[in-house]
């Protein structure tokens, strides 16, 4: 059974406990506790102590997705109270400025590849030089990304094969060409297979998808067919 949840950022934005809300109850075994905007960063990170997240198997926290170089040092502060609970944390290549300054979280530093606004961190060949400074780091793979750089999933493929042994959580969505994440089309189910078979089977999955709490369930199932590579075939008609 995988390991399953959602990014609290796709269900409430920038409102982390409604988001917990929504999810009580639905069974879930991961959450990505998410700070996209720089300003929700110290509220999430103070208020962390009094949240229930005990019926999680899985807790992550996204750092902001851009920020000032000025917030730099603050954010790592507060990140390093995060890594000293063990959870990994999911970093933008592009959000760093002082990139060997953030091997200060370690192996809890999880850098994700990018969707096609960012400048850098799309591609396995951009990816290289980052994990060549921080290599403690691993990888958060984010299919819908990948897909949105490279429709026919050949970037895709050169990531999973590349970076196999860094992968430790996986993001799935759609991701529109305005950058912003949906729920999985038909096209992209049958594009997420194509590269089903490279993906980790056992690492936590985080969907993204921006659901209705009716739309949950669905959802989940939707993004478990995508990832299976048993259902490959049933789905391409072969």
């Amino acid at each position: 059974m995988k390991i399953i949840g959602f990014s609290t950022g796709a269900l409430a934005r920038g409102d982390f406990r409604h988001a917990l809300r929504i999810i009580e109850g639905k069974g879930l075994s991961a959450i990505e506790l998410s700070a996209l905007r720089q300003d929700e960063l110290r509220p999430l990170v103070e208020q962390i102590e009094t949240l229930d997240l005990s019926s999680f198997k899985y807790v992550s926290l996204h750092a902001p997705s851009s920020m000032g170089r000025d917030f730099e040092q603050r954010a790592l502060q507060l990140l390093e109270q995060v890594a000293e609970r063990g959870w990994p944390i999911i970093v933008h290549p592009d959000a760093m400025y002082e990139t060997r300054e953030w091997a200060r979280l370690g192996d809890r530093l999880y850098l994700e590849n990018m969707d096609k606004r960012k400048p850098v961190g799309q591609t396995a060949d951009q990816l290289t030089g980052f994990f060549e400074a921080l290599p403690e780091a691993s990888l958060c793979f984010d299919i819908g990304h990948a897909k949105q750089v490279d429709p026919t999933m050949s970037e895709a493929s050169a990531i999973l094969s590349r970076f196999a042994e860094r992968i430790r959580q996986l993001h799935v969505s759609e991701v529109n060409s305005q950058s912003t994440h949906d729920r999985l089309s038909f096209e992209s189910v049958l594009a997420f297979h194509r590269v089903s078979h490279l993906l980790p089977a056992d690492v936590p999955v985080i969907l993204e998808s921006r659901v209705e709490e009716a739309e949950i369930k669905e959802e989940i199932n939707r993004v478990c067919e995508a990832l299976s590579p048993e259902s490959r075939l049933a789905l391409a008609g072969d």
